[in-house]
């Protein structure tokens, strides 16, 4: 599922890619992007450039934070990689 460039990232996306890669047995996306606005990164819309993800996982089991981190991040890759995508994501694994 790849979402196409020049659409809005939004924290439902983001939550609809890490519940299908990841199986969260808890899952909070959060868009915080309304308050980075000037801020590098920010494109001036108020939103879907900076994401804070609260997640549990059974995937997450034996496996270190910077791990579990890891399959955060490979999970949103095309997210971040795109022009204009996510600047900035803090990642709370539970």
């Amino acid at each position: 599922m790849n979402t196409p460039v020049g659409t809005g990232i939004t924290a439902e996306a983001l939550s609809a890619r890490l519940a299908e890669r990841l199986g969260p047995t808890r899952l909070e996306v959060l868009d915080e992007s309304a308050a980075h606005l000037g801020h590098a990164g920010q494109d001036g819309s108020g939103s879907g450039t900076h994401f804070r993800v609260r997640i549990a996982s059974p995937q997450f089991a034996g496996l270190r934070m910077v791990e579990q981190h890891r399959l955060v991040y490979d999970a949103l890759r095309d997210y971040i990689d795109r022009d204009r995508g996510v600047h900035a994501l803090a990642i709370e694994t539970l």
